[in-house]
């Protein structure tokens, strides 16, 4: 994916998990975080940032903040929108006879259900969860940066559709380069983590997503196939 009219700011501070005040060439102003998590290591006074102006109309703030560089170099995509757009236009690659978006499922809305059909005529059915990859710590990245129960219960909903005969997925779309695996947070989400190891040990198929990250755009750079991943 590619973001239009990006420019570069330095970030000072974080007044509530919504927006952030940068300065732009001297000019302080209010920008919207395309985040909700709390991006503690990464939104710190005086970090390199990028924005994007959407030009929407009737916005209260003209910038999205997109992305952050951290202090030992690496640039980090940090818009909670971009891992789903990233994954269906992956998507589109692998083959699949249908690929359905924010599917309902159970109690829950499961980022993609997909479809392919097999040489013996069979249908296999997919159901694929989307998490984005944005704490990195040693050259590892981890997940959640803050708690999530909507995260939890869909690790929970992923093992009830393995049940029923579903290929169940977690992917994780990693928001920088040079990272290929992801672990749980269990200091900061031991629920989900405990979840996580459910889900591992009774069927759901971990995907890690390695990106390709530059301040205008977010490509998954993964050279294996979902199907490939589920023989």
């Amino acid at each position: 994916m590619i973001y239009d009219n990006v420019t570069s700011a330095t970030f000072i501070d974080r007044p509530n998990r919504f927006i952030a005040n940068v300065r732009i060439n001297d000019i302080t102003e209010t920008v919207h975080v395309k985040n909700t998590g709390r991006c503690k290591e990464l939104l710190i006074p005086g970090a390199e940032i990028y924005l994007t102006e959407p030009g929407t109309k009737g916005r209260k703030t003209c910038y999205d903040l997109i992305a952050v560089r951290k202090k030992n170099g690496m640039l980090i995509n940090i818009d909670s929108q971009a891992p789903n757009k990233v994954v269906a236009e992956w998507l589109e690659t692998q083959g699949f006879s249908i690929i359905i978006p924010e599917y309902s499922y159970g109690n829950s809305r499961i980022d993609f259900y997909m479809e392919n059909n097999c040489s013996d005529g069979k249908t296999e059915k997919y159901l694929l969860e989307v998490k984005g990859c944005t704490l990195e710590r040693d050259g590892i990245g981890f997940f959640p940066d803050a708690p999530t129960e909507r995260g939890t219960k869909h690790l929970r909903e992923l093992i009830k559709a393995v049940n029923e005969g579903y290929k169940a997925y977690a992917a994780f779309v990693i928001q920088m380069d040079n990272i290929t695996d992801v672990r749980p947070n269990t200091e900061t989400d031991p629920e989900f983590a405990a979840a996580y190891e459910d889900a591992k040990r009774l069927g759901v198929n971990f995907l890690f997503l390695p990106c390709h990250v530059e301040p205008d755009r977010l490509k998954i750079i993964a050279n294996n196939s979902i199907k490939e991943e589920s023989v």
